[in-house]
């Protein structure tokens, strides 16, 4: 994501922001500070994505509904440098949706270890470490993160949103591939780490079919030197009680 005018979050892309009834990118973000350990300095991954403080990231997020109906909105993403959290230092990034993320990075890693909205008094530390990308950087590391639907809703009950009745269920995270070409409006990459998000929620199709596997699927790309460059979240319904849809974050531009 994560989702603002609720954007998606992930859980974080990195991760990813949220607002009821749209989608949010399954890219939101993180980061805070903290000593980074080895004498050979920052992990491998930083590269893939950045720290330091002073790093501005500018999406733009398109959902295209199954009704055929295409939302856009900006997202804004910026790095607020070293801060300390009750548990140590952390990076930290905060999302123009009013959703700040503290991430931490080591030798496992980077993962996201609390988060905060506007409305949360102090930040709220998350039960287990959220990877948004495990070493080692190589096809076929994986790991798990809770999520929830983003995009899939009820066309006539109350709440329309299924993430406000639905207990998140397991992601699984594969990286898919090193080295990935990819090209988005804010210029061309040449060394990117596709990561695959793939996960299940069995929720009620229609009185025909009861209730059905329904898939939900992320794919991230993180590029050297630059961090999050796209996402794609989708989350098809083919119901008649359900609608979904597709959300991409690209990035326009960084610095």
């Amino acid at each position: 994501m994560s989702s603002p005018p609720k954007r998606l979050r992930r859980s974080p892309p990195g991760g990813r922001p949220q607002r009821p009834g749209r989608a949010g990118s399954a890219a939101a973000a993180w980061l805070a500070a903290l000593a980074l350990t080895g004498c050979g300095g920052p992990p491998a991954s930083t590269s893939y994505f950045p720290l330091e403080a002073g790093k501005r990231w500018v999406y733009e997020q398109v959902t295209e509904w199954e009704n055929n109906t295409v939302e856009r909105e900006p997202l804004v993403l910026s790095a607020l440098g070293s801060d300390q959290l009750e548990s140590g230092s952390a990076w930290r990034r905060r999302s123009d949706s009013g959703i700040d993320y503290w991430l931490r990075a080591d030798d496992s890693g980077i993962y996201r270890v609390a988060s905060k909205t506007d409305l949360q008094e102090a930040p709220e530390p998350d039960k287990a470490p959220r990877f948004v990308l495990k070493m080692p950087l190589a096809v076929g590391t994986s790991w798990q993160a809770p999520t929830t639907t983003y995009l899939l809703r009820r066309n006539a009950d109350f709440p329309p949103e299924i993430r406000h009745t639905h207990k998140p269920v397991p992601m699984t995270y594969r990286i898919e591939a090193l080295g990935d070409k990819l090209t988005t409006r804010a210029g061309s990459f040449s060394d990117c780490i596709r990561v695959q998000g793939t996960a299940v929620m069995k929720l009620f199709a229609d009185p025909v079919v009861g209730f059905k596997d329904m898939p939900l699927t992320t794919t991230e790309w993180y590029c050297k030197g630059v961090g999050l460059v796209k996402l794609e979240r989708t989350e098809p319904a083919n119901s008649t009680f359900l609608a979904g849809g597709k959300t991409t974050l690209e990035l326009l531009e960084w610095n």
